[in-house]
């Protein structure tokens, strides 16, 4: 549960942090009937509102996508000491790159590791087998520890940030 919107300049600072620090993200979606699909992808951001990932429309999460386009967003480090973990959650509407716009989103997609593959716009269009998927935040929250000095509670909290 996050708290009503406000923000901060030392958690959007974390926030920005998270998600420039990690690669990968989970998505979380859900088919029609309601069920949830969780699936971590490898994702370039653009910006800290805008995220990419290429991926088979033939997946889970991209089917329940095709049927149900908002999902949720989780970026942390896994490899975190316990108690240290710090986390970016999104709220966002996925949709697959227009072909119009493949050239430009692939290359902003290709540009994040030198060892990331840019993809040609007919490598992400039918009848490719991949597509280039976009979400487009909608709200960020992050991770407050309970006994965070400035915004602990006493337990973990979410709070809503601006980026």
């Amino acid at each position: 549960m996050t708290d009503a919107p406000s923000s901060h300049p030392k958690l959007e600072r974390i926030a920005r942090a998270v998600i420039e620090a990690n690669k990968y993200m989970t998505l979380a979606t859900a088919d029609d009937a309601g069920r949830p699909w969780a699936s971590p992808v490898y994702y370039t951001p653009e910006g800290h509102d805008v995220f990419y990932w290429v991926s088979s429309p033939n997946s889970v999460h991209s089917r329940n996508l095709a049927q149900r386009p908002e999902l949720s967003i989780v970026i942390f480090d896994s490899q975190a000491q316990i108690g240290a973990a710090e986390a970016v959650y999104m709220v966002a509407r996925a949709d697959i790159v227009p072909e119009g716009e493949l050239e430009r989103c692939a290359a902003t997609y290709g540009s994040r590791f030198p060892e990331l593959r840019v993809f040609r716009p007919d490598e992400l269009w039918a009848p490719a087998e991949l597509r280039l998927y976009r979400a487009r935040v909608a709200e960020h929250s992050v991770l407050v520890r309970g006994s965070d000095p400035d915004f602990g509670r006493g337990v973990d909290t979410r709070l809503v940030v601006n980026l």
